[in-house]
Formats: structure tokens, sequence, C-alpha cells
């Protein structure tokens, strides 16, 4: 089963007065690689999130925003008055040439200005917490597995395409040794006195050198290889990434030894079937 290594999930719930809201998006990565923000309210919680994130996303670049909003009018933020006119006291000592609201405003930036009370967590509301972060995750596997469906019917296209273009490349063979050994007579009416067994010998050793047997049946097996795993195995990003380098591989060689202008077509079409597979399984988990 294919899973893309990107996407999206998001959940948010309500607990005494606040609206928590967690966003999971991702992108193609060799790694897992997570960057993860949460207020400072639930900063001690952030590597149990990590762990849960790890343990289930497994792969791809991460990111995780968890916010908390309070809904409810409270008085949690305090104007410490005394740091605020000390503040101001002391910009009017560097200049005195601005007014006092220009130091106020300058003065409410500066740190312990304002600060915030926050009440203890207990069990329940971490339990609330992780509860919304697993309901993002949920989502944004489901949203894995739709694009997966997506991926495995583009990438199942590509290789049928490349099936069917190797399938074409026999009904050109005859006519392609055919021309190789029309050159090699032409080429050798110009000199006299030629040894028969000698020039059929180096027909016979160019022929085998542009025997493309072997490439064809390991490119088939490989496109047969890549399609069982796709359908068969979990987690088969990298797999699958391995299996189309040896297609490419065999693709290149067809290539190579071709010497026919309707085989090199072929060739090419195939190659760019194959660049659009290898594409494609970057962004598979």
């Amino acid at each position: 089963m294919i899973l893309s290594m990107t996407g999206f999930g998001r959940a948010e719930a309500l607990f005494e007065g606040k609206k928590v809201s967690v966003d999971i998006k991702s992108l193609n990565s060799k790694n897992f690689d997570l960057n993860i923000k949460t207020p400072v309210r639930y900063k001690e919680k952030e590597y149990e999130i990590r762990k849960m994130l790890n343990d289930r996303i497994l792969r791809g670049k991460v990111d995780c925003y968890v916010q908390c909003e309070n809904l409810e009018e409270s008085n949690d933020v305090t104007i410490n008055r005394d740091v605020i006119n000390n503040y101001i006291s002391q910009l009017k000592g560097i200049s005195a040439d601005g007014p006092d609201f220009e130091y106020l405003k300058m003065a409410v930036r500066m740190p312990e200005a304002l600060s915030t009370k926050t009440s203890e967590i207990d069990e329940p509301e971490w339990q609330f917490l992780f509860g919304v972060v697993s309901e993002a995750v949920g989502r944004f596997l489901e949203f894995r597995k739709t694009e997966g469906l997506t991926l495995h019917k583009e990438l199942e296209k590509n290789l049928l395409k490349i099936e069917s273009n190797l399938a074409k490349v026999p009904g050109f063979e005859e006519e392609r040794i055919a021309n190789v050994k029309d050159r090699y007579q032409s080429s050798l009416k110009e000199f006299e006195n030629i040894d028969e067994t000698r020039y059929y010998q180096e027909i016979m050793f160019y022929i085998e050198k542009l025997d493309i047997s072997e490439e064809k049946v390991r490119l088939a097996q490989h496109i047969r290889y890549y399609l069982d795993v796709m359908n068969n195995e979990d987690f088969n990003g990298k797999k699958l990434g391995f299996i189309a380098q040896e297609m490419g591989r065999e693709i290149n060689t067809l290539g190579s030894k071709a010497n026919h202008s309707q085989i090199q077509k072929l060739v090419v079409e195939m190659k760019d079937d194959l660049e659009k597979i290898k594409e494609q399984t970057l962004n598979i988990l």
C-alpha cells in the first residue's frame, strides 16, 4: 500500500474556556525532520508530543503548530507599573526631547513590563491536549492515504506505458539485424579477397555485442517487481526508489545498443515515463 509523504491534518476542540487547535503538515524528506511550535503553557509536554508524532508519522519534513486561545474574559495580564515607570525615567535621561507617550510605547515593549499569570495544568487538560494532537495526526494520516491512492494510479499508468513500449521493441529487431548485415556487406564490397569465414565471425561478434535480450528480460522483471512491492508492501518508498534506479540502467543500456531509430524513439518514451516514476517515488513514505 502506498502512502504519500506529503499530508495535512487539523483538529480543534474546547476545554474550560480555551480553544486548542493543532495543525500538522509535511513535505517529503529522507528522514523524520520535525519543527514544532507550542504555547508556553504547553512547553512542558513538547517532548511527549514529539514522540507521538515521530512514532506515527515516521518520515517527512513535518511542521506542527499548537495554539491555545482563551475565549473567556480574564485578568491574567498584569501591567508592572513600577517597572514601566523605571524604564520611562531612564529613557528620559537618555533624551528629554520626546513626548511621554513615545517613551511609554517603548517602555511597554521592554522585558517584564507585562506579565501573564499561568495557572497550573492538571491531568485532564494534558489528556485533552494529547487527544487533540492525536486527532490531528489521524486526519493527517487519512490525507496521506488519499494522496497515496492518486500516486498509485499515476505510477501504475506510467509503468504500464513502459511495459507497452518494451513490448514493441521485438517488432523492430529483425530489421535492426538485417540493417547491420547490409552495412557490413556494403562496406566490404570495396575490398577484394575477403575471408568469408572471418567475415561471418565478425558479423556474429557484432550482433552479439548489440544483443538486447537480457536487458529486455531484466527490465520486464523490474517492472513486475515494482508493481508487486507497490501493491503488497508498506512503507516501501525507499525500496521502490532502488527498483526505479535499476529500471533506468536497463533502459539506458537498451538505448546505447539500439542501433535503430524506432527503438531509440521507444527508449526516449520509456525514459520520459521513468522520470515521472522517479519523481513520484520521492513522495512515497
